[in-house]
């Protein structure tokens, strides 16, 4: 059993001792342990402590992460080509407004992305994670495959603005459903020692795919001219989506049920699964509201950061700056290279020392050192603004890494679907996806370019206040489901671990204090 270490205070008959493996667990693992124990009135047993096969969890970690890839690709084209879709979408404009209006039309699909959580939401939680997200990754290639194949304003006039605009509309409502159901599913595939690093392959994929479109793009505007990006060069990238989108829902179709949505088929939780999807809303609402608040507080530090460097920096530095887009675009690129490096890492550090401190500790070193970035990618030459971008490209790897381990164990099974898209995307809308369009108009209004440095240290500010009332979640079983484990040793560990954790629980009960308070 290893070494024993003693627990309480000296000379109290009865002093529990503990196990090495149990001394060295996670106080908020030792807890909800000790909860699940005291309820099941025994320790573990086989059927009690899921396995999850290693194949299957790899299928379900790459084609959850490639869907997150093919919708940041288009995030990424769009980004990069905000200036130019301007040109082509509303010609009559003058530059600013161009700018603008292309800002306001990517807005806009931020607008129904909550109405596509409220209704992916509950049939996620009701007809399966697995048949939701091969219908998102549908619409959301049709979506982006139509808008390559949308005609100028100069051949069809006002119609052109407004398909656009029906084509972002879809793909928001599409993707309403996409990264709630894709952090839920992956969360609920990944054993609880490494669902930190497994779900951060999750945002991997979305800078992969985002860091793809935006060096196609750089590309273009290398190889092409200005007239011929204008022409038809525009078009490329928004094609590529539709064989993208093939082999998207090729993947998905593949995967099995996760083991969580599996479990609450035949658990107590099945009523709630089942219920409307109004009452699903109610419930969410009135039973789980703070949750739901702490949950849209991360996600606006998360994405008010995440839109500031991939869908604002490009166009502040080329319409602001007045930098040439090639150095504007390289910059960024080089941004999302050095996330894409380090976002894994931050993801595994996570399952060690916990979300919390990773989320509190950046959020507060954004509040110090957004003006200082601005500053630097301010300055002329390469390498300052290069630091710049590097500095917000490192708070925001901080930031996505564990957040999609971190929103879906705020909830629930049998509401974690609904639950995610409800606050993500509500949060979404409201501040990610119009941090481009409030950041250029502040900029455009008060004639200040450190607007962006103060919008995020209010993010910052926000985050930290949140950070105060998240749980800790690292290494903890998720909410409503099975403690899940990688391998059959892992499972025989964690059944050894507690049968001498439910030992020592009862014998802290017995001297008059809480199981749960056995501390090392």
């Amino acid at each position: 059993m290893g070494d024993v270490v003693p627990t309480g205070k000296s000379g109290r008959s009865g002093s529990a001792k503990v196990s090495k493996a149990v001394a060295e667990l996670p106080r908020q693992v030792r807890e909800e342990l000790s909860r699940r124990l005291r309820r099941n009135k025994g320790a573990f047993r086989s059927g009690d402590v899921q396995v999850v096969e290693g194949p299957l969890l790899r299928r379900a970690v790459g084609a959850s992460a490639l869907g997150n890839c093919m919708e940041w690709f288009d995030f990424g084209v769009y980004s990069y080509l905000a200036a130019t879709l301007g040109k082509v979408f509303f010609p009559g404009a003058s530059p600013g407004a161009q700018v603008i209006s292309s800002f306001a039309t990517f807005a806009a699909a931020f607008v129904v992305r909550p109405l596509g959580g409220l209704v992916f939401g509950p049939l996620g939680d009701r007809l399966g994670r697995q048949k939701v997200l091969a219908t998102t990754m549908i619409m959301m290639a049709a979506g982006t495959f139509a808008i390559g194949l949308i005609p100028s304003y100069g051949s069809i006039g006002i119609a052109a603005p407004i398909l656009l605009l029906i084509a972002r509309m879809v793909q928001g409502f599409s993707t309403g459903g996409e990264y709630g159901g894709a952090t839920t599913f992956v969360a609920e595939y990944s054993p609880d020692r490494r669902r930190g690093f497994l779900s951060s392959w999750l945002d991997f994929g979305t800078f992969v795919g985002y860091a793809l479109g935006s060096a196609l793009v750089t590309l273009l505007n290398l190889a092409l001219t200005d007239d011929q990006m204008l022409a038809w060069g525009w078009r490329l990238p928004f094609l590529i989506a539709g064989p993208l989108g093939v082999i998207g829902l090729y993947m998905r179709l593949k995967l099995e049920e996760s083991p969580a949505f599996q479990q609450q088929l035949d658990d107590h939780e099945k009523t709630l699964a089942q219920e409307s999807a109004g009452g699903e809303f109610k419930t969410i609402v009135t039973r789980h509201w703070r949750p739901l608040l702490i949950c849209m507080g991360l996600v606006l530090l998360y994405n008010v950061s995440n839109y500031m460097v991939t869908g604002f920096l490009p166009t502040y530095q080329t319409e602001t700056l007045h930098r040439s887009s090639g150095t504007a675009d390289v910059l960024v690129l080089l941004g999302m290279v050095w996330i894409v490096l380090l976002i894994t890492f931050i993801g595994r550090y996570s399952d060690r020392v916990g979300r919390r401190p990773i989320y509190g500790f950046s959020a507060a070193a954004m509040i110090v050192l957004a003006v200082p970035a601005f500053q630097l990618i301010k300055m002329d030459g390469f390498w300052p603004p290069l630091s710049g971008v590097l500095i917000l490209s490192t708070l925001l790897a901080c930031f996505a890494a564990p957040s999609a381990a971190t929103l879906p164990a705020l909830f629930p099974t049998a509401v974690r679907y609904a639950a995610m898209g409800i606050g993500f995307n509500i949060a979404v809308a409201a501040f990610g996806g119009t941090t481009p369009l409030v950041t250029e108009a502040l900029v455009n209004i008060t004639g200040d370019d450190l607007m962006p440095a103060y919008y995020l240290m209010l993010a910052g500010v926000i985050g930290l206040v949140t950070v105060r009332f998240l749980p800790e979640t690292a290494q903890v079983p998720l909410n409503g489901s099975q403690p899940m484990v990688g391998s059959r040793e892992e499972q025989q560990e964690l059944i050894t671990t507690s049968k001498e954790l439910y030992r020592v629980s009862a014998e802290r009960s017995g001297d008059g204090d809480s199981p749960a308070s056995a501390t090392t």
